[in-house]
């Protein structure tokens, strides 16, 4: 059966994607992140990611180009995690369980995140599990053990106190 997604959408997950690698490169590199930006946009960063596939013997790598993004909105996520930063981390920090501390996760788990926590509190056109499973999917991309299950719980939690 074949499944039908329209650019717009696709161009709004390659986006999603986009940001957190970006909303990670502005913690950990040395660029500015209108450098990291105009990186990102200018397909110099972002462009390529590697594809695993097994032959039943070996896995194999392969580069695959990713989707055009949404470029305005790519940058709208990327620039409204930086100003919001430390108001984001405060928020998701009230959801973790006791003993827990949001600056000691993973690099890229913090990114997809803040990314997420983002979207779900400052944008009301898009609905909140639509959101959520974009998250969850981006957390399965970069995470194979319990972080996606985490990230999904975490962020259904904020969806419905923020969104109801």
């Amino acid at each position: 059966m074949a499944s039908f997604v329209s650019e717009k959408i696709r161009k709004k997950s390659a986006a999603r994607l986009a940001a957190v690698q970006a909303t990670y490169m502005a913690e950990y590199g040395q660029l500015s992140i209108d450098e990291v930006i105009k990186d990102f946009v200018n397909g110099e960063i972002g462009r390529y990611a590697i594809e695993e596939e097994s032959d039943g013997f070996e896995v194999l790598e392969n580069t695959v180009e990713i989707e055009d993004m949404d470029a305005a909105y790519f940058e709208e996520l990327v620039r409204g995690v930086h100003k919001n930063k430390e108001a984001l981390e405060k928020s998701l920090a009230q959801y973790l369980k006791e003993g827990w501390q949001f600056d000691r996760f993973d690099g890229t788990l913090r990114a997809v995140l803040l990314c997420a926590a983002y979207e779900l509190s400052h944008t009301t056109d898009i609905d909140a599990t639509v959101i959520v499973k974009e998250y969850v999917d981006l957390a399965y991309a970069f995470f194979t053990k319990g972080e996606p299950k985490m990230v999904n719980a975490l962020l259904d939690q904020i969806a419905k106190t923020i969104r109801g």
